[in-house]
């Protein structure tokens, strides 16, 4: 993703809201620890009640392997966020899901420094993870994590108008 947190997730979950209307798409959002804050910023763009399917807030492991199916281990993980989005894509019927999980800090995570985000994003089968390590309190990574998680939606819906 190539934004700044300088941006506001509320004009990124407006564009977000505008694509998946064009196109039709269902959204839908798993969150660790950013415990709903993609979820809100979804749900208060406009029109959100025809493309927002909903969020799952999966805060603690057990909630993660045991709602989303996530497979033993590290949460703090690629295999935890691709199961995370692909179990929420086929639980809300979405088109496209982002799933979040990391490290916040102060402490580590699963042998992962604080700052430390994993990111999924499942399209309609495809799911793409990636990880990112964001300086800064907690406070810092919870909002890159947020404005990462916006504009990978954001380019998935944009990408759906390219093809």
């Amino acid at each position: 993703m190539d934004g700044t947190v300088d941006e506001e997730p509320g004009d990124l979950a407006q564009e977000i809201s505008e694509g998946a209307s064009r196109d039709g798409r269902r959204i839908a959002v798993v969150e660790s620890l950013t415990g709903g804050l993609v979820s809100s910023d979804l749900a208060a763009a406009s029109g959100s009640s025809e493309w927002f399917r909903g969020g799952v807030v999966a805060y603690d492991r057990t909630t993660k392997h045991g709602v989303l199916n996530v497979p033993d281990g590290p949460v703090v993980a690629e295999p935890a966020v691709r199961a995370m989005a692909e179990n929420a894509a086929e639980m809300f019927g979405a088109d496209v899901v982002v799933a979040v999980s990391g490290a916040g800090g102060p402490d580590p995570q699963d042998d992962q420094p604080p700052g430390t985000v994993w990111f999924a994003v499942s399209d309609h089968g495809r799911t793409d993870a990636w990880v990112k390590r964001f300086p800064g309190d907690p406070p810092d990574v919870l909002k890159a994590t947020r404005i990462e998680a916006l504009h990978a939606l954001r380019e998935h819906t944009a990408a759906a108008h390219a093809d």
